[in-house]
């Protein structure tokens, strides 16, 4: 009575391993929870407010979205990316994966994605029907892709329609892309369709996030939300950017969501405008800031001759690559650290790469970012005193993995 095609399907890897996590610590055992990428901090407290102010609000809003909401999403986006979008422009769901789900389930072509992808991507093509072709990339290239591995794929059948996942910064690398500007070049030769994942695109360590669609905006929908820089992944609030020449599109999207979700949590949608409109600046700057000294402690302490992997750039993963070869797939690998140390990590093949490639996805999240964020405010530093105090299953965790890696 069950599809094949969904009798094939596992649990999305990453709340896995959060279920698993919790599991194992129930049981007594201590779990250092590098696997589940999730934001340490609290949503900042005006947000929180306005959350109790419209506890009330229980009717249902439009589809598209609250249009004060996506009004001050237009003003916020316009700023950030140096462009001029308006409210008929956005589109709130609940939160950016079922977006993308649907996005997928009205696209008619080939689905590109580079390996290394988010996890949920693959399967939401397989799910849909579409065929996804595996792009290679390169550790050197931040692990995005070139103009020429594009090219090549679509050479392959210039008579398709593809649509290009590309997330930076990246899940799992925690990489940024800079070859933005090439890949728009054959993105308009081809006329290909960009998904442009921008989620962590808050938590940029160098702080001047470029999008793609600065120099292909015509075809490139933003996808992002309140998940990872505010803290509020529970809280199911994410918004496409659809530019005007996809109006189709976007007709095609508030259909599709009329027959699903019909409206997101009205309170939730209120207390966004406040994340929106309000200044948020010191939040995500101090977020920003301690997100990128814990990930700096983890590379630089964890990289060896054993362990290869680039500086985190962005977000808050890492993504190691280990020289061992005892273990006949990552998933082997990865089950055995658990067991072994109380490290959870992802394996490398729950994002595209091939299984016997021993790398990993690591989360630098596994601390208390309310109590981090209050001592930055009032020091304002980051040093390794802080990350001791406020981190202490960062430093416990990454040196368990260590001397994991020196006992194999």
């Amino acid at each position: 009575m069950i599809k094949d095609i969904v009798k094939n399907l596992k649990t999305s890897s990453t709340l896995r391993i959060n279920e698993i996590s919790k599991k194992l610590e129930s049981d007594g055992k201590k779990i250092y929870k590098f696997g589940f990428g999730q934001s340490p901090f609290k949503v900042p407290e005006d947000v929180i407010d306005e959350l109790k102010n419209n506890a009330h609000q229980n009717k249902y809003l439009p589809i598209l979205g609250l249009n004060e909401l996506r009004n001050a999403i237009s003003k916020y986006a316009s700023a950030k990316n140096n462009n001029y979008y308006k409210e008929e422009n956005v589109i709130i769901g609940p939160g950016t994966k079922e977006l993308m789900f649907l996005l997928q389930q009205l696209f008619n072509g080939d689905i590109l994605l580079p390996v290394p992808s988010w996890v949920s991507y693959a399967p939401q093509a397989l799910i849909s029907g579409n065929k996804t072709c595996w792009i290679t990339t390169t550790k050197e290239n931040n692990w995005f892709p070139t103009a020429e591995e594009i090219e090549k794929t679509i050479l392959k059948n210039k008579n398709k329609n593809y649509l290009l996942f590309l997330n930076s910064p990246n899940n799992p690398s925690g990489q940024i892309c800079n070859n933005l500007k090439e890949i728009s070049f054959i993105a308009k030769k081809y006329n290909i369709l960009i998904l442009s994942d921008e989620i962590y695109s808050e938590l940029s360590f160098n702080k001047d996030f470029k999008s793609i669609s600065e120099f292909y905006p015509e075809k490139t929908i933003i996808s992002t939300g309140l998940s990872k820089w505010c803290g509020a992944g529970g809280w199911r609030l994410g918004y496409f950017i659809i530019p005007e020449n996809l109006r189709e599109l976007r007709d095609s999207l508030k259909i599709l969501a009329s027959e699903t979700f019909s409206s997101v949590s009205a309170p939730i949608q209120y207390a966004a405008i406040a994340a929106y409109s309000n200044n948020q600046n010191e939040y995500i700057n101090n977020s920003r800031s301690i997100l990128k000294a814990v990930g700096e402690y983890v590379y630089e302490n964890l990289k060896t001759n054993i362990i290869s992997m680039n500086k985190p750039q962005g977000g808050f993963y890492l993504m190691p690559e280990f020289s061992i070869e005892k273990f006949s797939t990552s998933e082997e690998m990865c089950s055995n650290i658990l067991k072994e140390t109380g490290v959870a990590l992802l394996p490398g093949s729950d994002f595209g790469f091939s299984k016997k490639r021993m790398i990993t996805r690591l989360s630098f999240t596994d601390f208390n970012g309310d109590q981090f964020m209050q001592n930055v405010k009032k020091t304002k530093k980051i040093d390794m005193n802080s990350i001791s105090k406020f981190a202490p299953k960062i430093i416990e965790g990454t040196k368990k993995l260590k001397d994991w890696v020196e006992s194999n």
